[in-house]
C-alpha cells in the first residue's frame, strides 16, 4: 500500500470517527427526551482491485419496533381517556360523599325520616319541628351541591374539548410538516432518523388527545386513523368547534352543544378515545345521565311529599315542577340545582305538622287529607303519619303502589337511561342515585390503575430496545477514542516517512 493511500484511509477514518463522536453526543443529549430512539450509523468497507481503501459511513438510522410502539400509542389513548374521566368525577365524589357516610343523599334522606319519626312522638314540639326543617334543608343543599358539581364538570368538559381540538390541529400540522420532510429525505437517500424521532414525539402527543392507529407508509409517510374510522388530516385541514355555556337543557346533537366538524361535517362521534373522546362522552352522556338521575330524585321527592299534603320541597317560587311532559323530564330539567325547602314552610316550621295543602283523594293516588287548621290540635299527627307511611314508603295510599320514577327517556332529548331499575321508594331511589355515580367512579379508578400498569410495561419494553443506554454510548466512545489514536499514529508515521523521503532526495 502506498503512503498516500495509507494517509487517505487514516484521514477518512478520523472524519468518520468525528461524525460518530457527534452522533454519540447527540444520543446522550437526548437520553431524557420522550420518544427519542437511539440513532446509529453503519459502516461499509471500501476496496478497489482487491486493495482495502478504508470504510464508508452509511446513513444514520434507528431501530424501532413499530408494532410495540403502535401498541403503546393505543395504550396512551386509553390511559388519557380514563384520567380525564377520573378527574371529572372526583369533585362529584367529594360533593356527594361516600355511600353510607352519613353525608350522602341517601343517608340524609334517612335522617329526615328519623326527624319526622321523632316529631311524631311530640307533634307540638317547636324545636323538633325546626329540626325537621333543618334536616330537609341539609338534604336539599346536598342535592344542590351534587347537581352543581355535575354541571361544573360538564362545563369543564366542554371547555377542555375546545382547548384539545386546538392542540389536535397544531399537532396534526406538525406531524404533516415532518412527514413531508421525511418523504423528501427518504427519496433523496438521506437519513430520516432525527425527523422520525420528532414525528414520534408529536404522535405521542396525538395519542393522548384521541385514540389513534398509526399505519406507516412505504414512502416514509404515516396514515393516522381513529377507532371511529376517521382518517386524521395532516395536510393543514383543521377541525373546528365552538365555545358554549351548557345548562341542563343543553344536549347533543342539535341541542346547543357545539359539534366538532371537519370540512363542515360533524365528526364528533368518530373522535373516540384519548382526552377528546373522554370529554365528549362525559359532556354528552355520562354527566347528563347523572344530572337526569338527580333531577328525577328531586322531582320525585318533592311530588311524593306534596301528594300527602306537605309541599316541603319546591323551587324558589314555592311550587313543585310538573312532570308528565315530552320528553319525560322536560318540566323539571335542572331542578336538582334549584330544589329547596318551600319558603312558606321555612318561615313557619309548624307546617311540617299541620300540612300545606289539601288532598282531594283518588283511587289511583293519595287518599284525602285536610291540613290542621290554625288553632287546631297541637298534637295533630295525621300528616306526619302520612309522610312516614306513604311519602317515604312504597305506596301512595294503602293498597296503591307509588308511581315509579322514570328510568328511561331521560334528559333534555329523552335519550338517556338511569342505569338502574325503577326503585320502590325514595330511600331506594336515593341509594341507587348515589351508588350509580360511586360505582362508575370506582370502576374508572380501577381501570385507570390497570391501564397505567400496562402502559408502564409497554414503555419498559420499548425503551429496552430504543432508549439511549449511557453505558453503551460511553463504551463506544472509548473504542472510538482508541481508533482515533491509532489512525492519528498512522498519519504521524506517514508524515515522518514523507519527511525522511524528502530529506533523502533533497539537494
Amino acid at each position: 500500500m502506498s503512503l498516500s493511500a495509507a494517509l487517505a484511509i487514516a484521514t477518512g477514518e478520523i472524519a468518520n470517527i468525528n461524525d460518530r463522536f457527534a452522533l454519540i453526543g447527540h444520543n446522550i443529549a437526548n437520553a431524557g427526551t420522550p420518544d427519542y430512539a437511539v440513532e446509529d450509523v453503519s459502516q461499509q468497507s471500501v476496496s478497489a482491485g482487491g486493495v482495502g481503501l478504508g470504510a464508508r459511513q452509511g446513513t444514520v438510522t434507528r431501530d424501532v419496533d413499530t408494532v410495540l410502539q403502535g401498541n403503546l400509542f393505543a395504550q396512551n389513548g386509553t390511559v388519557a381517556s380514563l384520567q380525564a374521566q377520573a378527574t371529572a368525577l372526583q369533585p362529584i365524589d367529594a360533593a356527594e360523599g361516600a355511600p353510607g357516610s352519613g353525608s350522602d343523599i341517601a343517608s340524609l334522606l334517612g335522617t329526615l325520616g328519623n326527624q319526622f319519626a321523632a316529631l311524631e312522638t311530640d307533634p307540638s314540639s317547636a324545636a323538633q319541628q325546626q329540626a325537621v326543617v333543618a334536616s330537609a334543608q341539609t338534604l336539599a343543599g346536598r342535592v344542590n351541591a351534587v347537581s352543581n358539581a355535575v354541571q361544573g364538570a360538564r362545563q369543564s368538559a366542554q371547555n377542555a374539548i375546545v382547548g384539545d381540538v386546538s392542540t389536535l390541529n397544531t399537532t396534526l400540522a406538525t406531524i404533516g410538516t415532518l412527514s413531508r420532510q421525511i418523504v423528501a429525505a427518504q427519496a433523496a437517500g438521506q437519513s430520516t432518523a432525527d425527523l422520525s424521532n420528532q414525528r414520534d414525539a408529536a404522535i405521542d402527543t396525538l395519542s393522548s388527545l384521541v385514540g389513534v392507529t398509526v399505519l406507516p407508509q412505504a414512502n416514509g409517510d404515516v396514515l393516522l386513523a381513529t377507532a371511529g374510522g376517521l382518517v386524521l388530516p395532516t395536510d393543514g385541514t383543521a377541525f373546528a368547534t365552538g365555545n358554549a355555556s351548557l345548562g341542563a337543557t343543553s344536549y347533543a346533537p342539535g341541542g346547543g352543544v357545539p359539534p366538532i366538524t371537519l370540512n363542515g361535517r360533524d365528526v364528533t362521534a368518530q373522535l373516540q378515545g384519548g382526552q377528546i373522546g373522554a370529554q365528549i362522552t362525559l359532556r354528552d352522556s355520562t354527566l347528563p345521565t347523572l344530572q337526569a338521575n338527580l333531577d328525577e330524585f328531586a322531582e320525585t321527592l318533592s311530588t311524593r311529599f306534596a301528594n300527602q299534603g306537605l309541599t316541603l320541597f319546591s323551587n324558589a317560587a314555592g311550587t313543585v315542577p310538573a312532570g308528565g311532559g315530552v320528553p319525560a323530564q322536560s318540566g323539571y330539567l335542572g331542578y336538582a340545582s334549584e330544589i329547596q325547602v318551600n319558603p312558606t314552610v321555612a318561615g313557619n316550621p309548624a307546617l311540617v305538622r299541620d300540612g300545606t295543602n289539601a288532598i282531594a283523594g283518588s283511587p289511583g293516588g293519595a287518599s284525602a287529607f285536610t291540613p290542621n287548621p290554625a288553632g287546631g290540635p297541637a298534637g295533630f299527627n295525621t300528616l306526619i303519619g302520612r309522610v312516614l307511611t306513604y311519602a317515604l314508603g312504597t305506596q301512595v295510599q294503602a293498597g296503591v303502589a307509588q308511581p315509579a320514577p322514570a328510568t328511561g327517556g331521560l334528559g333534555a332529548a329523552g335519550t338517556l337511561a338511569a342505569g338502574f331499575a325503577p326503585p320502590a321508594d325514595l330511600g331506594a331511589q336515593a341509594a341507587a342515585v348515589v351508588a350509580h355515580e360511586a360505582s362508575a367512579s370506582a370502576a374508572v379508578s380501577s381501570q385507570l390503575t390497570e391501564a397505567q400498569g400496562v402502559q408502564t410495561t409497554l414503555q419498559t419494553k420499548l425503551s429496552g430496545t430504543t432508549a439511549v443506554n449511557i453505558d453503551t454510548e460511553m463504551s463506544t466512545m472509548i473504542a472510538l477514542q482508541n481508533a482515533y489514536a491509532a489512525n492519528a499514529r498512522v498519519m504521524s508515521s506517514v508524515q515522518a516517512m514523507w519527511s525522511q523521503l524528502l530529506q533523502s532526495v533533497g539537494p
